[in-house]
């Protein structure tokens, strides 16, 4: 790994990622081997926060299409946030490293509510803070809450970890003749539509001036890489 070019960035995961080879739920060795990536990163030197979505447990737009009110669908979705928080922060901590799950709901009994001064003492203790309960409204997602507290933690940059390698011109897995960007800028993320973020984050993105940094987190240690400024990855910025 090379000399990380952020000191401070938040971390988006897919929540259908922790849900490993299994089509629903929690895959215990895939969350450790994301603790791992996340421990060797904060090695670095980098501070680091993370926001998780809760595709693996739930998805509010799937519910609402089938009854339930969005509001009410995007709640329990920020909720299954909540509960793959608690887990990665367990498999931090077994491995050592120091973790605070903050949630933008009031629920003493399960984590602390999320301020911004409590994610800046966790990261300047040394702690991974993870930041649960999307924005804590309905209508907005986790990368949009990710570019969000980025933006209120004085962030250098999001990094949007996914389950390709950077954005593309259409989805690879349908269109073998799709090209991967290296660098677009947010303006021209919004007007190509790229189904890898939402609108809304890639707007806060350019309105807070800041870049979001799109890979794969497939491969092993794919975070600590991309902080050094390599890998395969498309950088939105500008």
């Amino acid at each position: 790994m090379g000399e990380p070019i952020y000191r401070r960035v938040v971390v988006k995961l897919s929540g259908e990622y922790f849900a490993g080879p299994q089509s629903y739920g929690i895959d215990q060795s895939t969350i450790d081997r994301v603790a791992g990536d996340l421990i060797a990163a904060r090695g670095l030197g980098v501070e680091i926060a993370v926001v998780v979505g809760g595709g693996n447990i739930f998805r509010g737009v799937e519910v609402s299409a089938r009854g339930v009110s969005r509001p009410t669908g995007d709640t329990m979705g920020m909720l299954a946030t909540v509960m793959n928080c608690l887990a990665l922060g367990e498999a931090l901590q077994r491995h050592g490293q120091k973790a605070r799950t903050l949630s933008s709901f009031v629920m003493p009994q399960v984590c602390e509510l999320y301020t911004r001064a409590a994610a800046q003492q966790t990261l300047g203790e040394g702690g991974i803070a993870l930041l649960a309960g999307g924005t804590g409204n309905p209508f907005f997602t986790t990368d949009t809450t990710a570019v969000l507290r980025a933006a209120e933690i004085g962030a250098d940059a999001v990094l949007k970890a996914t389950n390709v390698d950077g954005v593309y011109s259409a989805d690879p897995k349908r269109d073998p003749k799709a090209t991967r960007f290296e660098r677009l800028t947010h303006s021209e993320a919004l007007a190509g539509g790229y189904k890898v973020m939402d609108a809304t984050a890639f707007a806060l993105a350019r309105e807070t001036s800041l870049p979001i940094i799109v890979f794969s987190i497939a491969e092993p240690g794919s975070i600590g890489t991309v902080l050094g400024g390599a890998g395969r990855a498309t950088v939105v910025a500008g």
